[in-house]
């Protein structure tokens, strides 16, 4: 399949021209509240904006915030943020964090494992149940790291933390996300060194949060592999990914950027181009679950689409 041709995604968007909404420095981990607020992490200059579609209103949410890198609102809508450890060594909080919209409280779920401190928290999957999986790898100078791993991890409802996967059987793990029905984990497994996975994984999880049957979806190899990814209520996933300038020998130009429609069994359904090469993530928002939202470089885009979007807060 040419991989170029975008001809296959018509189907999946009612506009393939997607709108600019707002720019700022490089943007990352989209998140749409119950509300149709949009929330999303501006890495550089330390702090998470605020969107209102209802008024086209921008705002600064949060400053400092960590270095915030992915975020997510859980089942109860309480936001989820990886606070990370890029642009800066000595500002990252390198924890996950949860706040409650309403009165602004702020807790801190975990900030160390084994006694020492994270990585570089990048992106968030959670749970109805309450369970909660966070990827750490580190993407910046890995002189930081305290850890002599890049891993995923499951936040149980008690508090506690496991280290789910780890090295070898992933290398540099990414985006992460669940399916509809909560019984598949998927994970971006995104290594910036020539050879290295450019993979969509899916594992069966457990009841108890436990994956098991690694499988690949998908593999961008030679390309820039994925980033942040999202699922509509068919179980599609929708992976931004891609490059049109190759930032060294380790990738190529035979992904081009855009959002890329994947079924489950690793069928590709089709692509929305995004006009700009450091796409970084993507969610569903709006009042029926059926605006993308895409975080890019300086820019948030909007594209509407024909199938619903899938969210453990406003699960339908």
């Amino acid at each position: 399949m040419d991989l170029h041709n975008t001809s296959l995604a018509y189907e999946f968007f009612e506009q393939l021209a997607v709108t600019p909404t707002t720019a700022v420095a490089f943007l990352e981990g989209p998140a749409a509240a119950a509300d149709g607020s949009v929330y999303f992490s501006d890495i550089p200059n330390n702090r998470i904006m605020k969107f209102d579609p209802r008024t086209n209103h921008r705002s600064v949410w949060r400053t400092p915030s960590g270095r915030t890198n992915g975020l997510l609102f859980d089942a109860q809508g309480r936001l989820l943020a990886c606070e990370g450890n890029e642009f800066s060594p000595n500002d990252g909080n390198r924890r996950i964090t949860r706040t409650d919209i309403s009165t602004g409280k702020v807790e801190v779920l975990t900030d160390r494992f084994e006694g020492k401190r994270y990585n570089s928290p990048n992106d968030i999957a959670a749970r109805s149940n309450g369970q909660i999986f966070f990827t750490d790898p580190c993407y910046d100078d890995r002189t930081t790291m305290e850890l002599d791993h890049d891993s995923v991890y499951r936040i149980d409802t008690d508090g506690s933390v496991q280290r789910i996967l780890t090295q070898p059987q992933i290398q540099r793990p990414n985006g992460i996300h669940l399916s509809p029905d909560e019984k598949t984990l998927y994970l971006v497994d995104s290594c910036p060194i020539s050879g290295g996975h450019r993979k969509i994984w899916a594992f069966d999880l457990s009841e108890k949060g436990e994956p098991s049957n690694q499988r690949v979806v998908f593999d961008f190899a030679p390309g820039r592999g994925g980033d942040g990814m999202t699922v509509d209520q068919k179980g599609n996933l929708y992976v931004a990914a891609g490059i049109s300038q190759p930032r060294g020998p380790h990738e190529s130009t035979a992904v081009p950027t855009g959002i890329w429609i994947i079924r489950p069994d690793g069928k590709l359904l089709g692509r929305l181009p995004i006009p700009e090469d450091t796409i970084t993530n993507v969610t569903f928002g709006g009042d029926d679950l059926r605006t993308l939202y895409v975080t890019a470089g300086k820019t948030l885009f909007q594209s509407r689409t024909t199938i619903p979007g899938w969210a453990v807060h406003r699960k339908m």
